[in-house]
């Protein structure tokens, strides 16, 4: 393997790690931003009210997105077995 092709196999790796990761940290944010907003207005300042709405968003996210997630993750480990195969 070149640097080039290490370069490669890094860059590839990064970019998977964000197309998987960023529905569930999009949606988390968007959770946590509406629930700040709602714990603002009424002066609830309770920490635990944010953590379940989260969890419940993260659930909700990786049921709808888990067949993108699947297929990505998939593609790019057949990429990978077939550079193992080919060095």
């Amino acid at each position: 393997m070149t640097e080039v092709d290490i370069i490669q196999l890094t860059y590839n790796t990064l970019i998977v790690t964000l197309k998987v990761s960023a529905p569930l940290l999009f949606f988390s944010l968007i959770t946590g931003l509406i629930i700040s907003i709602l714990q603002t207005t009424t002066s609830i300042q309770e920490q635990t009210l944010t953590f379940v709405p989260k969890l419940l968003a993260v659930f909700l996210v990786i049921l709808f997105f888990s067949s993108f997630m699947i297929h990505t993750l998939v593609d790019f480990t057949t990429e990978l077995f077939n550079l193992i195969v080919k060095f």
